[in-house]
């Protein structure tokens, strides 16, 4: 039982690593949704400054 203790406690570091990775993911996959939407937001809102006035200006 000592063994199964010691292994599991072993296994914190690797757990709470783990949880900060699915964190930051997480925090980073909202954040590029929530851009996406204000840039969708902004190109509705403001359709001239999607297309550019100069035709030798390519995007």
């Amino acid at each position: 039982m000592d063994d199964m203790v010691k292994a599991l406690l072993a296994l914190i570091p690797s757990v709470g690593v783990l949880f900060l990775f699915v964190v930051a993911i997480k925090a980073m996959l909202e954040g590029d949704r929530r851009e996406r939407t204000a840039q969708a937001r902004w190109d509705k809102d403001h359709p001239a400054a999607t297309t550019p006035t100069d035709p030798s200006i390519s995007r």
